[in-house]
C-alpha cells in the first residue's frame, strides 16, 4: 500500500513495536536513542555506517559567494556542515524493485 506522504517517527516507532511486541513507549525510547546517537556520531565528525543499509557521513561546504534571488545583489554565504547519505546496495536493491 503507498502513501501519499512520508512516515514520520512516530511511526517508525509504532512499526518497530508492532515488529517486536514491545509497548509502543519502549519503541519510542529506542528509535530515540538511535537517532541520537546517529546525530552525536556525526557531530563529531564520524561516519555512521549501516551494512546494507547506508552510510551517513558530514560534509563541509565551503564559504561562497551567492546570489539573493530577492534582490538580485551579491551574498557572502558562510561556510557550514550538512549531512550526507549513500545508500548501500541492498537499500538501492530493494528501491529498484
Amino acid at each position: 500500500m503507498e502513501k501519499d506522504f512520508p512516515m514520520h517517527k512516530t511511526e517508525l516507532a509504532d512499526f518497530v513495536a508492532e515488529k517486536t511486541d514491545l509497548p509502543k513507549a519502549k519503541a519510542n525510547d529506542i528509535v530515540s536513542v538511535i537517532f541520537e546517537e546517529i546525530t552525536n556520531t556525526l557531530s563529531r565528525d564520524e561516519a555512521v555506517n549501516l551494512v546494507g543499509f547506508g552510510s551517513f557521513s558530514q560534509r563541509h561546504r565551503s564559504a561562497r559567494t551567492g546570489r539573493s534571488p530577492k534582490t538580485g545583489e551579491s551574498i557572502q554565504i558562510p561556510a557550514s556542515n550538512s549531512v550526507g547519505f549513500k545508500p548501500g546496495k541492498a537499500l538501492k536493491d530493494a528501491v529498484n524493485n
